[in-house]
């Protein structure tokens, strides 16, 4: 049987675990697929470790029961999403002065390079996870996107660099040490997303991908083929639960279900006259509700996040250079009239994101193409991409993948993962 990847999504509604495989045609296959409630992650932040530790253990059992008897995997080693408000980016350019100019430049001077980036000094309790290059310079020659095989003495490049909460890092590799499993890398979750649904031709033309989850909503920007601002709102589906909640006067689940059955981004696009009857607490009359007054308290809270959407697109620089428009995907991404919305207020052509970018047509598990599971099969896409990316460094290739991830994450993650094993020994 061919490699598997594990993708496991820890987000603040659900926590989603995906096994997959690439066939011989390069597409993957989910082979199994499992979900749990997430019941102490607030907002993208492990809140209580302990229940995160049942949720995951709940997910893994269940994707292990779905696979398939022909494939005996155990799961052990998995990719991660990282998301919530503790995450911010920012751009960078860094410089190698090389030493042997008669030699070509390497995957170790671009490995060099990056490496320094790691070096900044950050602000106290932030460190850097991820860094991307975007593009190279190389003796004042602008605009390379592969040096490796160029000669030149100076080798500059144009970093997009993701920090995060120390603790926050931590607590996730601690919350999967103890369900039993092992971090094998960890991978921002819009950029995730983004590998699941967007194709390469939007990504070259300019695009925005808006992940709507339920405790925060994750952006991503790529123009030219390559990253260039990522940014995470704490507002989700989960506020606008609340918001029915508090307006409507009813119970938390009731405001949930609403959302879910009869909820609409647009209450122009709702009826006046339609009504849902509301079950009332014991010796109460029941609550009637238009769905019009539903879509009024949704619209308010949803135009509010895609004014924060807007805001970050108009703060990156490139809002009129995005030809590709809005993707909007994540569980939020379900709600009716979701797409009029975003162009409404944001003038920018939107469309809903699947997650079947990338996935081979014969997958036989239910509801597999939904946005809300985006991430979750976007994980397992990057640790292909990045167990590729390290077979190619080692042979040296000259078509070596730019987004440096195990080796090129350096101290950072290794210190991580040794300070997460340390303390989830000593507590044991």
């Amino acid at each position: 049987m061919s490699k598997v990847v594990i993708g496991l999504d820890i987000g603040t509604t659900k926590i989603a675990c995906f096994v997959g495989r690439k066939n011989e045609h390069g597409k993957i296959e989910i082979l199994a697929m499992g979900s749990s409630e997430s019941l102490g992650v607030i907002r993208g932040i492990v809140a209580n470790i302990e229940k995160t530790v049942l949720s995951i253990q709940a997910a893994v059992e269940a994707a292990q029961e779905s696979m398939d008897e022909r494939y005996e995997v155990t799961l052990h080693s998995v990719n991660v999403g990282i998301a919530g408000q503790h995450i911010k980016s920012l751009q960078h350019r860094g410089i190698h002065t090389r030493n042997q100019v008669v030699n070509e430049i390497s995957q170790m001077d671009i490995d060099a390079l990056v490496e320094d980036m790691y070096k900044l000094v950050m602000q106290p309790g932030e460190e850097i996870i991820t860094v991307i290059p975007q593009e190279y310079i190389v003796d004042n020659e602008q605009g390379i996107k592969d040096p490796i095989g160029h000669a030149g003495v100076r080798l500059e490049a144009n970093f997009h660099i993701i920090t995060g909460n120390v603790g926050a890092v931590l607590n996730i590799n601690k919350c999967v040490q103890k369900a039993g499993l092992e971090v094998k890398d960890i991978i921002l979750e819009p950029i995730a997303s983004a590998e699941s649904v967007l194709s390469e031709e939007e990504k070259e033309a300019g695009v925005v991908l808006v992940d709507i989850g339920g405790g925060t909503t994750d952006i991503a920007i790529f123009h030219d083929g390559i990253i260039r601002h990522t940014a995470v709102i704490p507002f989700g589906g989960n506020v606008i639960t609340d918001d029915i909640k508090e307006g409507c006067m009813i119970m938390k689940r009731q405001a949930e279900m609403l959302k879910r059955k009869f909820g609409s981004a647009l209450a122009s696009e709702s009826s006046e006259n339609e009504v849902v009857c509301i079950p009332g607490l014991r010796g109460k009359e029941p609550k009637e509700i238009t769905l019009r007054n539903l879509a009024n308290i949704i619209q308010s809270r949803m135009e509010e996040i895609i004014e924060l959407v807007h805001y970050e697109i108009r703060n990156s620089g490139y809002e009129k250079k995005l030809i590709g428009g809005i993707v909007v995907t994540g569980g939020g991404a379900e709600m009716k009239h979701m797409t009029q919305l975003f162009e409404y207020v944001t003038g920018m052509d939107t469309r809903i994101g699947y997650p079947t970018e990338h996935l081979a047509n014969n997958n036989k598990i239910e509801n597999l193409t939904s946005p809300m599971y985006s991430t979750g099969i976007g994980l397992v896409l990057k640790g292909f991409e990045k167990d590729e990316t390290t077979e190619a460094v080692s042979k040296k290739e000259s078509n070596a993948v730019k987004t440096h991830s195990k080796k090129s994450r350096g101290s950072f993650f290794d210190k991580i993962i040794a300070t997460s094993k340390e303390w989830f020994t000593e507590e044991d």
